[in-house]
């Protein structure tokens, strides 16, 4: 018996430890448990938006916050740095605004997927790619492109 509830509670205890494994680093936070400088860029980048949450990663070193919103009814999420740069922008865009050769890009990488949600994705200032959520024979997936519908050289 002893060796059975030990064994129970060994498997409980990774299953625990692999959940908060799963998502290193980040963590949901308020809006007040924001530095100053990335409130105040959250206030410029979220005019006219509805805020949805806010979280806090690390990733080599370095703490970002991250700003869900919907503009429009188009999701926006603004990943920030500590000194309140924007460094990364996800935002939601329609299939069919996009221009052909990223249109036929994605469709491409896509294969017999369907594509559903797109999002531009913009680091620095500049465009690097496009993001589709596919959904094939049931399961999920992500796909990206560049911004001429090109296959990238790696994940952005």
């Amino acid at each position: 018996m002893r060796f059975r509830v030990s064994v129970l509670v060994l498997t409980l205890s990774c299953l625990v430890v692999g959940a908060a494994v799963a998502e290193p680093g980040e963590r949901k936070v308020q809006r007040k448990d924001l530095p100053v400088a990335v409130q105040k860029t959250v206030d410029e980048q979220s005019r006219g938006a509805v805020l949805k949450g806010f979280s806090e990663e690390s990733e080599n070193g370095h703490t970002y916050y991250e700003a869900e919103m919907t503009f429009h009814g188009r999701s926006k999420d603004v990943l920030i740095d500590g000194d309140g740069a924007v460094v990364e922008v996800e935002e939601q865009v329609d299939f069919e605004s996009l221009d052909l050769p990223v249109q036929e890009g994605l469709i491409k990488k896509a294969g017999t997927g369907k594509i559903g949600k797109v999002e531009s994705l913009t680091k620095h200032g500049h465009l690097v790619a496009y993001e589709a959520k596919v959904v094939t024979n049931g399961k999920r997936s992500e796909i990206q492109v560049g911004p001429n519908g090109n296959p990238l050289d790696h994940e952005e």
